[in-house]
């Protein structure tokens, strides 16, 4: 009877896996075949209860709810491009050495406006022009680009830190301070490997900058009208969560920035009312749209992904995994990286495998012999750099459109890196 159940397990496993290479939707096949496991093995409530279940975490709510609403402020007042063109204005004199310092600016900015696909649509129309005019080829432009949108690893508005922040009783704050060395390096690795493989590939020259010129008849790319005060709305919900995660908030004058995510986010809300003066009643609205397509979106793969792994545990894999991985911990490190990895390249989204993984597995770190932090949030990072190294990916197709090239092209510059980060993960953070 255990082997039919584990028969069960495996075929529901490889047809998830087909089903999301065809593109069908990341829901519905999770909790479709996490329910066809439940009633099979005769424990359809098992699904259904951790559907129930997955609907109400509160902790994962308040802060991805709250994150995204924000999210959609920024991007109805444009604080967002204010923010990109306030740092890349700079940028424009660096030549060559722009491609590590897109990537880097990046990164950083994708921690403030933590969507991979919004991130590099904003910063893409930007920067891509600015690399090009300075004579680096299209392909590597969108490359720089893309290689640094996996910073919303360190967002307060991660749903992976929210999930590893409930196991391990830590604030969001400090599980991302935690992963934030290794996240920095895994990132570092990307732009390091990336700038070489620009002079492998002799993407940057003189002539792809003459090119670039004759075709769009400009001398370079200017931008104007940058406000500091919208620039730094995005910024203001960041600081005052890092201020409230670290001693400093201690200081007489810093107390009051020892808060939740959502607080901080409706207090940066509040400052983008004052600074910009747009109707509170249209604020009101993007922040509660913004709400909702979190719920439906991020938080709709997490309740799913719950009922797929409810569907594993009712045919006996997930104790059978778990059993096995306590006598052979070794092979942890490879499932809880290399796995989301693959399933990232494969899929274009990483967030399906990794949340699966943290939600079988991870709870049983400390028997495994790793923390909640480290093994959930690698196999977290090891899925967004597989995304970041999938040509099928929704941003890497929003980077090859914005430079015009083909998604293969992009992926044979980034995908190099992404596999060494992720050998960096496997073998230094857990």
């Amino acid at each position: 009877m255990n082997e039919i159940k584990i028969a069960i397990a495996l075929a529901g496993i490889l047809a998830t896996i087909f089903l999301l290479i065809k593109k069908y939707e990341t829901r519905s096949v999770l909790i479709g075949i996490g329910l066809v496991m439940a009633f099979i093995t005769f424990n359809p409530m098992e699904a259904l209860d951790a559907f129930a279940k997955s609907m109400t975490s509160g902790g994962l709510i308040m802060a991805i709810c709250s994150s995204m609403g924000f999210a959609f402020v920024m991007k109805y007042t444009k604080c967002d491009t204010h923010l990109v063109h306030l740092l890349t204005k700079p940028l424009s004199g660096l030549r060559f050495f722009l491609i590590p310092m897109a990537t880097m600016i990046t990164f950083l900015i994708n921690i403030a406006i933590p969507s991979a696909a919004g991130c590099a649509a904003a910063v893409g129309a930007t920067l891509i022009p600015v690399l090009r005019a300075a004579g680096v080829r299209p392909a590597m432009a969108a490359s720089a680009i893309l290689a640094g949108t996996f910073g919303s690893m360190m967002s307060p508005g991660s749903s992976h830190s929210a999930m590893i922040s409930e196991m391990s009783g830590l604030t969001i704050t400090e599980v991302n301070l935690s992963h934030a060395p290794y996240t920095i390096i895994t990132g570092a690795i990307g732009m390091v490997i990336l700038t070489l493989l620009a002079l492998v590939f002799k993407d940057y020259s003189k002539q792809h900058r003459e090119e670039y010129i004759n075709e769009h008849k400009v001398s370079e790319t200017q931008f104007a009208g940058v406000n500091i005060f919208y620039a730094l709305a995005p910024l203001i919900p960041l600081i005052i969560l890092v201020l409230g995660g670290t001693s400093l908030q201690q200081l007489p004058f810093l107390e009051w920035t020892n808060m939740g995510v959502a607080q901080a986010m409706l207090v940066g809300t509040i400052y983008t009312v004052l600074v910009t003066r747009v109707s509170l009643t249209k604020i009101t609205n993007e922040f509660f749209d913004g709400m909702g397509s979190s719920y439906a979106n991020v938080l709709g793969i997490i309740i799913a992904a719950g009922v797929f792994v409810a569907g594993l545990k009712a045919t006996g894999a997930i104790d059978f995994a778990i059993e096995f991985l306590k006598g052979s911990s070794e092979f942890v490190r490879w499932g809880a990286t290399i796995g989301p990895f693959l399933m990232g390249v494969i899929t274009g989204s990483g967030d399906a495998a990794a949340i699966a993984f943290n939600t079988a597995v991870t709870p049983h770190a400390i028997d495994l012999g790793y923390s909640h932090v480290n093994l959930g949030m690698a196999a977290a990072i090891a899925g967004a750099i597989g995304r970041t190294a999938s040509p099928i990916a929704g941003v890497t197709i929003v980077c090859a459109g914005l430079a015009g090239v083909n998604p293969i092209e992009i992926i044979k510059r980034t995908a190099p890196g992404m596999i060494l980060a992720t050998l960096f993960l496997t073998f230094f953070m857990l």
